[in-house]
């Protein structure tokens, strides 16, 4: 498989939940020092966020980075630098995002990571901690949205956009607490 027939595969991959590997923190330290590494001066702080975060949270299997910047017009500059650096976008997707930018890593047709890229301290960086946070210390809530989540993704297997969209409710309640 080339390059281009990998990121195609990517591209459509359905929404498959695996369970939690205790792999993914070692993974996820490996990315962000290699981020650190190359954009030390611009990175405020990465963080790890998304389901592979959550420990014994079943998640899809790509490693969800969030790098702080200190702004938007930061994030756009490291726009081309982070796709020389191994990431892959979409143009169209980010040009309807305000309050981040997103990338996305792949190999052999299955996506290994996303990048998002916001601004450190703001909102959004706020709330991605404050969910990561909320569901590590309450295992009950952790139980719930991990049946969420497998009942969404049977539901929205092929379309990545609707499951993510119907989980929307569930973190905004529980930022909200």
């Amino acid at each position: 498989m080339n390059d281009a027939q990998s990121l195609q595969r990517a591209i459509e991959e359905p929404v498959r939940l695996v369970d939690y590997d205790s792999a993914w923190p070692a993974c996820f330290e490996a990315e962000r020092g290699r981020l650190l590494k190359r954009f030390s001066a611009e990175l405020i702080d990465v963080q790890h966020i998304g389901s592979t975060a959550i420990p014994g949270m079943p998640a899809k299997p790509i490693i969800d980075v969030m790098a702080g910047v200190a702004s938007m017009a930061m994030a756009d500059a490291l726009f081309e630098p982070i796709l020389d650096y191994g990431y892959v976008t979409s143009i169209e997707f980010n040009a309807s995002l305000t309050d981040r930018r997103w990338f996305m890593r792949h190999a052999n047709g299955r996506r290994t990571h996303h990048l998002h890229v916001v601004v450190h301290d703001g909102e959004l960086w706020h709330q991605r901690l404050a969910f990561r946070d909320a569901l590590r210390a309450d295992p009950i809530q952790a139980t719930r949205y991990a049946a969420l989540k497998r009942e969404l993704a049977s539901r929205h297997q092929a379309d990545r956009e609707a499951y993510t969209q119907a989980k929307g409710e569930f973190v905004r309640l529980v930022i909200a607490q």
